[in-house]
């Protein structure tokens, strides 16, 4: 049975192993980095069965309008299993009804974020990190 959990501790080590298993394109071998990802989010929901992580979904919001949801992961060997719409549903009950999640997807996953109930929305704008 997996198990959810709301802003627990994480390992960057862990995280960034989920992270390479599960496709998404994060900087993996900057563990430092992915410690100060971990850090300065404030609300983090972790998948786990038993005590291996399986999924993150890493989020920053103001818990009164709107909610960036920057890290949606779940390890390879868990997907297809309904994890990622259990950790979006996990951060929605988080956030409330009165906030939008909004997130940027990989090109990818683009087919994947109507499932879970996101729309398409026109206007975003971004100026990319230099790495």
């Amino acid at each position: 049975m997996i198990a959810y959990c709301l802003n627990q501790p994480l390992e960057a080590a862990d995280v960034a192993r989920v992270f390479e298993s599960s496709g998404i394109n994060r900087p993996t071998a900057d563990l430092p980095r992915i410690e100060r990802m971990l850090a300065h989010a404030n609300l983090i929901v972790s998948a786990w069965d038993a005590d291996h992580l399986i999924g993150v979904g890493r989020a920053l919001t103001d818990y009164a309008y709107c909610c960036y949801l920057s890290d949606l992961a779940v390890d390879a060997s868990y997907q297809n299993q309904g994890v990622g719409q259990e950790i979006v549903r996990q951060i929605r009950g988080a956030i409330g009804e009165d906030v939008s999640l909004i997130l940027v997807s990989a090109p990818g996953a683009t087919a994947y974020y109507p499932k879970l109930g996101f729309s398409p929305a026109a206007g975003a704008f971004i100026i990319r990190r230099k790495h």
